[in-house]
């Protein structure tokens, strides 16, 4: 089907309007009209080519919100009208070990992403939300919970899910002791998501300066991590750090927050970080680990956990004209705390 959105056509120009095709649905597919796609800062790096493999002509967006408008005859799950949302991922194998127990984002054959992927039938390029529509088999569609803002719902298929899949994955809940380093996109949503499970949420923060800020998403402190002095009185006091930071940085500093048996759990940066000591990690039997997204049943899950506590992130309804000033303001990070593009704003 014939659909528009805005591309990036190689690392030194701006994103513009595009016109291509999207695949013709087959019988498990749903086709989806976009309504807001969150912007996140995997876009950006992909646009720019920080990673090394964008393919261009390349249409970000992975935080997608929308409107069933066809169905393929096999598809079971949804009607014309429901609302639905995509998140980074479209497709898997759906036999691996990984699949079969609702990890698709660890599928052993790779999963295709929203945007960067490769159909795994066609072999088409995968182009992402900063468009019209959206042709994605129902498995890989998830239903907005009745009650949930559509305009700010999007960023949780990103933000939502990479922050929320960690804090399940190490059990937070009452009586856990959280940390989370960065208030950017990723951040505040895991400070929203670890506060909503009931944990003691810290926001590690280089100056006093957002303070007002995290208590207002709901931490209980904040603790400045230049402050020497509270930095080692501090020591041992988190069961779980959330690292949101997405460039390379230095971990040592809040390896000894951990307690025995910590981790400090990286999911903003992707790629080198500063080299670290293991003497923290060996005497104190403390962890570093990475995680990414989570499954389709636990992405799910949280769209159902932010409609029965409110959750919902911070964010600045933008024009799809506008995207490429908002790139510019989020590598500034000037952005409270995240860009939705309302896709209305969208015409041929």
């Amino acid at each position: 089907m014939k659909t528009i959105g805005f591309a990036c056509t190689a690392v030194d120009e701006p994103l513009a309007p595009f016109s291509f095709e999207r695949r013709a649905p087959r019988s498990n597919d749903v086709v989806m009209e976009i309504l807001y796609c969150g912007v996140c800062h995997s876009d950006l790096h992909w646009a720019r080519n920080d990673w090394g493999w964008t393919i261009f002509p390349a249409v970000p967006g992975h935080e997608i919100i929308g409107r069933v408008i066809e169905t393929g005859p096999g598809v079971t799950r949804y009607k014309i009208g429901d609302h639905v949302a995509v998140g980074c991922m479209v497709d898997s194998c759906q036999h691996c070990d990984q699949c079969r127990k609702g990890e698709e984002q660890l599928c052993r054959e790779g999963n295709t992403g929203t945007y960067g992927g490769f159909d795994r039938f066609t072999k088409e390029y995968t182009l992402g939300g900063y468009s019209k529509h959206l042709v994605v088999r129902e498995e890989f569609a998830l239903r907005v919970p009745d009650g949930l803002d559509l305009a700010r719902a999007a960023p949780l298929l990103c933000a939502g899910i990479t922050t929320y899949s960690p804090l399940r994955t190490w059990n937070v809940g009452p009586g856990s002791r959280v940390g989370v380093i960065g208030l950017g996109g990723l951040g505040h949503m895991a400070v929203k998501l670890a506060s909503a499970m009931g944990a003691h949420v810290t926001v590690l923060s280089r100056t006093q300066d957002k303070a007002a800020d995290a208590h207002a998403l709901g931490a209980d402190a904040l603790l400045v991590s230049t402050a020497a002095d509270a930095m080692e009185k501090a020591a041992g006091s988190f069961d779980l750090i959330i690292d949101t930071v997405p460039v390379k940085h230095d971990l040592n500093p809040y390896l000894p927050l951990l307690d025995v048996d910590g981790t400090l759990v990286i999911v903003g940066q992707i790629g080198p970080v500063v080299e670290p000591s293991t003497v923290p990690l060996v005497l104190g039997r403390r962890r570093i680990a990475g995680s990414p997204i989570g499954g389709i049943r636990e992405t799910q899950e949280m769209l159902d956990f932010c409609a029965r506590k409110n959750v919902l992130p911070d964010v600045e309804m933008i024009r799809m004209d506008e995207i490429n000033h908002a790139f510019e303001r989020m590598e500034k990070s000037d952005v409270r705390y995240r860009f939705v593009i309302d896709m209305a704003s969208l015409t041929a």
